[in-house]
């Protein structure tokens, strides 16, 4: 079958599909991705997870034999079989309940909870949006719902009116900013502390050669974890109760990116986004602050009321 071909009613006896898995939170592994992100203090045993942090967490243990082309696990078992050969995490929406602390048991409910099918600009397009729910002591901790899209191999030569959408430029200016620097090193712990064999992330002549992009790709999550620890540099003790993001265009290893934040009027909101050397928006993100914690955002001149 044509890749850009597949029966989307198929798909469709995917949603309502779960899984439930079950994990222990590890210091090692925070201590792990605290060095990964620079980060100079790691919480310790009975100490909360940053926001984001669970990502390490609950990763698919599938066997070599059964890894895809692309180094996903091959797809029709949980994830339905989208014949489309790239897979990109195009966004999440997070709903913070309480604190995972390090040591906890967890469990994780995974639900499809939709798929759908369109016509993009440079071809078919299928999304699939997972509803996960992590619980500790059957209470609800952590509700989130993870975006994946799937779209075709870029053609040999375009077809006529097939350019691709101009990139939107990002905000004129921020409060905050920090600049990274991201690099194969970078890509290969995020990689290994997710246990994501997606080769995007690390094999360079796959994701130039076969999925036709400049370079290595910077993993969604690890940008929007990113985002989220610039709030927690610049709002040190920050209680963010909801994070949503949504990712417009990849970030290579070939230069440097800037996370980006402003604190909205309200107190509570911090828009929040990262942008390529060129000015050029990469993601688009909110994080909302509990209200008890919005005297926490400093003022414009620096001070904290």
């Amino acid at each position: 079958m044509n890749p850009d071909e597949f029966d989307a009613a198929h798909l469709q006896q995917w949603v309502g599909k779960t899984e439930v898995l079950h994990e222990t939170v590890r210091p090692e592994v925070a201590a792990a991705l605290a060095a990964t992100l620079d980060y100079p203090d790691a919480p310790g045993e009975g100490e909360p997870l940053p926001p984001l942090w669970h990502w390490t967490n609950f990763n698919a243990v599938v066997p070599w034999s059964q890894l895809g082309a692309d180094g996903h696990p091959k797809r029709g078992g949980f994830l339905p079989p989208v014949p489309l050969p790239r897979r990109m995490w195009a966004g999440g929406r997070f709903v913070f309940h309480a604190p995972v602390p390090i040591g906890a048991k967890v469990a994780r409910t995974s639900t499809i909870a939709s798929v759908s099918a369109k016509e993009g600009s440079s071809g078919p397009l299928v999304f699939v949006t997972v509803r996960h729910e992590i619980s500790r002591d059957g209470q609800a901790a952590i509700t989130e719902e993870h975006d994946i899209v799937y779209r075709s191999l870029p053609a040999p030569r375009p077809a006529p009116g097939s350019a691709p959408a101009p990139p939107k430029a990002a905000p004129p200016a921020a409060r905050w900013s920090r600049t990274i620097h991201p690099d194969p090193v970078l890509l290969f712990r995020y990689s290994a502390l997710t246990f994501n064999g997606h080769r995007i992330h690390y094999d360079r002549s796959y994701v130039t050669e076969v999925e036709g992009y400049p370079g290595l790709i910077v993993h969604g999550p690890l940008i929007a974890t990113l985002l989220v620890d610039l709030v927690r540099r610049e709002v040190p003790g920050a209680d963010i109760a909801q994070f949503r993001f949504r990712a417009l265009a990849p970030l290579f290893d070939t230069e440097a990116f800037s996370l980006c934040g402003e604190p909205a009027a309200d107190g509570t909101t911090i828009n929040l986004w990262a942008q390529n050397s060129r000015g050029e928006l990469a993601m688009q993100a909110e994080a909302i602050l509990r209200a008890a914690d919005s005297t926490r955002i400093p003022t414009k001149g620096g001070d904290q009321s």
